[in-house]
């Protein structure tokens, strides 16, 4: 009895199982059959596409932005193949043909001929091509090959070192232009696209998505000089070597910057790009275009960028502008119109100039013989208006042979000195000491011997062992012949205060101001 119980419950039991998997089965709206269990002449149900969330909506209406900008840029974006012919260093033997394999490590016969590739892309229908400098230097020949696989021999119109910018022409129809941006009204954090060829011919015109990370940026670049003008724009869309000379894209489908470099390891990205703002680029290739060189105006200074130090010392609420470091020489127009060593810059006819790229852009490409009105910023407040007239950048040869000079003055010969106010430790200068650091009359002073490690002047003055040695020329405009002379001079002034210094770094032979925070 309870056996027949038991098998009739097992049963039902199942059953009420059976109709209740039905029932959910509708709820959740599963297929009455499994892929394999379809009927031959029935059709696979496909569900109904909803409406996606706002959020998703947003990324679709991003990536057909992006995809739309990619399509619209591309055929503007050109692959650069430039070469050039290695001459042979000194004889070399001949080998009979045929026989080569038998000398394997005999250097090859005739000239070697290297290759490389980068990007560009076309600024006008009439084929002119922007690229880097770089990408075409010392090249004997330069190919241009276009999206639709179109190739032609380009002509190099001129390059500038100075910024890195080339321009190339060729002989074509049906080209495409890139629209040119505004670079000075991108912003950090605004979508960018990269466009270009990297790692060679496999992986021609690539597109890559970043931001702008940061503007104004200025890199250690191995061919950079005291002439290169940066103002780099840093992006972390993917860039290569091959990208060199692509274009920067922003949304709107406009050129913003050339890609033109990379803080690499290992010499491959590493999410930190950098490329030319547009708006210097056009600067450059427009003189190009029209005279096939950069010709460039100058106030005849060097400069660097403000520190905290310099703005509290010259009475700047914001740290801001360019401190004017020396002269290039005694005729430098900024001199003849007062401007002095230790001078911040703020403004350039009225413009806020706030770091060294800007000052140099704003001055490099105006006529030379041009007027400027430089509002600079003094020791306590004092602020002075100076009209410059701007000089061309004379040639290398011309800067050496204009070495200034000043009257034989008496180094002195007093003992060393160490200086807590400082943090560091001076020496007066001796005959051997000007003979080996090769210093001129105007390059003598107090030879600063050590500097302590975190002091008041760690990190702003260096000794022999650190990339020195510094010699301290001038403080407060005030020039020193030996020790006693500083002593003096900062026992003048109280702990805490800030001084100006004149100093020349026996090294790069380079002069500077540094302004340094006096300790107790």
């Amino acid at each position: 009895m309870s056996h027949g119980w038991l098998h009739r419950m097992r049963f039902g039991s199942a059953g009420l199982a059976f109709i209740a998997g039905l029932f959910f089965a509708g709820l959740l709206h599963l297929p009455n059959f499994s892929s394999a269990q379809q009927r031959a002449t029935g059709q696979t149900a496909v569900p109904a596409v909803t409406a996606p969330p706002a959020a998703s909506a947003a990324l679709a209406n991003l990536s057909e932005a992006f995809a739309s900008v990619a399509e619209h840029v591309k055929p503007s974006v050109v692959f650069i193949k430039s070469g050039h012919t290695e001459r042979p260093q000194g004889p070399r033997m001949q080998v009979p043909p045929g026989f080569e394999q038998f000398f394997p490590q005999l250097p090859q016969q005739g000239p070697d001929f290297q290759e490389s590739a980068g990007s560009g892309f076309i600024v006008s229908k009439d084929g002119y091509i922007l690229t880097n400098d770089h990408v075409v230097e010392g090249s004997d020949e330069v190919t241009v090959r276009l999206l639709d696989r179109r190739e032609f021999k380009a002509k190099v119109v001129g390059t500038d070192p100075s910024t890195d910018l080339a321009v190339l022409k060729i002989d074509a129809e049906n080209l495409t232009p890139a629209p040119l941006g505004d670079s000075d009204t991108a912003r950090v954090g605004e979508w960018v696209l990269a466009v270009g060829n990297p790692l060679g011919e496999n992986l021609t015109f690539t597109v890559t998505s970043g931001i702008i990370s940061a503007k104004g940026r200025t890199l250690a670049l191995p061919n950079s000089s005291d002439r290169s003008i940066q103002d780099f724009i840093q992006t972390d869309a993917a860039i290569n070597p091959g990208n060199s000379g692509g274009p920067l894209v922003a949304i709107n489908g406009a050129v913003i910057g050339v890609n033109s470099a990379i803080a690499s390891q290992t010499g491959f990205y590493s999410g930190y790009g950098f490329a030319i703002p547009i708006n210097l680029a056009r600067r450059v290739m427009d003189q190009i275009i029209e005279h096939g060189r950069v010709r460039r105006s100058a106030l005849g200074v060097t400069v660097r960028n403000v520190s905290p130090n310099d703005a509290t010392y010259v009475g700047l609420p914001n740290v801001r502008g360019v401190v004017v470091e020396d002269f290039a020489s005694e005729s430098s127009p900024a001199r003849k119109a007062g401007l002095q060593p230790g001078d911040i810059i703020v403004s350039v006819d009225g413009k806020p100039v706030e770091y060294v790229g800007q000052l140099q852009q704003e001055i490099a490409f105006r006529q030379p013989g041009e007027t400027v009105k430089l509002d600079v910023a003094r020791k306590g407040g004092v602020r002075k208006t100076l009209e410059v007239r701007l000089q061309e950048v004379p040639s290398s040869k011309e800067l050496a042979s204009n070495d200034s000079s000043a009257s034989n003055e008496d180094t002195g010969n007093d003992s060393a000195a160490s200086l807590g106010k400082l943090g560091i430790t001076v020496a007066p200068l001796d005959q051997d000491d000007i003979q080996q650091l090769q210093l001129g009359p105007d390059q003598r002073g107090v030879l600063v011997t050590d500097v302590k490690a975190g002091g008041p002047s760690y990190g702003e003055l260096v000794d022999p062992d650190h990339g020195g040695p510094d010699v301290i020329l001038e403080i407060e405009g005030t020039r020193l012949r030996s020790p006693a002379d500083l002593r003096r001079a900062i026992d003048a002034q109280k702990p805490g205060s800030i001084v100006s210094l004149r100093v020349y770094n026996a090294r790069s032979h380079q002069r500077r101001v540094e302004r340094i925070k006096l300790g107790e």
